[in-house]
């Protein structure tokens, strides 16, 4: 390699690693009002989002423009919901059950065990992960098998208050939201990786995991947002308050501010 070749080399180098070190950052948009909704889970169905309106037993429906069409109420506080695309998965916390809401009607999820104050549940490729909050456990499965890992504790593969959960590469992630971290497992509940010790998360109470792995920190106001390897990337807390969950939707970030009664919307601008 002669030298001016050699150079050419080492600058193409350093600039590959300053954008892998520098990865582009979330700016804030904008805020949609939710008038006295307090926002604690979000899903999206033919690119409507909807929203668990805990404190008011119902669920909203917002266009794509964020207008609140209708509610649907009857709901005993429903959490940290979930869709595959057609039905609304969505926990109610106050029934210890999971109910399936399609517009048309609702149905119990039938499981094989009883949930104890079910706070978050996801579906991805054909499968559901359920946050069940009072039993300090995570069911993972479809139909009739599902399997069932954890239990009360501070150590690895243990859970304090497990509230979200999200599936995604074949990992199961779980908002730990009272032992302040999140922990990582294969799909057959085994420990992987626990994130968020460094930061002194307190109550990490939603999650979402697209390239990036995305974490609500209720009690410090903001969402961390980690590489995949759990590295820290960005701290967003540009007028949150008490954020509950967050979501990717048309290469936008959506968090769910329930103290501000409003969704906050961050787009991704290169550095």
């Amino acid at each position: 390699m002669n030298l001016i070749k050699y150079f050419f080399y080492i600058i193409i180098s350093i600039s590959f690693l300053a954008c892998q070190n520098n990865p582009p950052e979330w700016k804030y948009a904008r805020t949609i009002d939710l008038g006295s909704t307090t926002p604690i889970g979000l899903a999206v169905v033919d690119n409507h989002i909807w929203v668990a309106d805990g404190d008011n037993n119902r669920l909203i429906h917002l266009d794509e423009g964020g207008k609140i069409l209708f509610t649907e109420d009857g709901f005993e506080r429903p959490m940290h919901i979930t869709s595959d695309g057609q039905s609304i998965f969505v926990p109610e916390y106050g029934m210890d059950q999971i109910t399936i809401f399609n517009g048309n009607e609702r149905k119990k999820l039938p499981l094989v065990d009883t949930l104890d104050a079910p706070a978050g549940i996801h579906f991805n490729d054909g499968m559901f992960a359920i946050a069940d909050f009072y039993n300090h456990r995570i069911l993972y499965g479809k139909d009739d098998q599902w399997i069932s890992f954890g239990k009360e504790g501070k150590a690895d593969g243990e859970f304090y208050y497990p509230t979200d959960v999200h599936l995604a590469h074949q990992k199961i992630y779980v908002a730990d939201a009272y032992n302040n971290r999140v922990q990582v497992f294969d799909l057959n509940g085994q420990f992987l990786q626990s994130i968020g010790k460094e930061e002194k998360m307190n109550a990490s109470t939603g999650i979402y995991v697209g390239q990036e792995i995305y974490v609500t920190d209720f009690e410090k106001d903001r969402v961390l947002v980690y590489s995949l390897d759990g590295n820290l990337l960005q701290t967003i807390d540009e007028k949150l308050e008490k954020p509950t969950d967050v979501m990717l939707k048309d290469n936008a970030l959506y968090i769910a501010n329930y103290k501000g009664k409003n969704l906050m919307i961050f787009e991704k601008k290169a550095n």
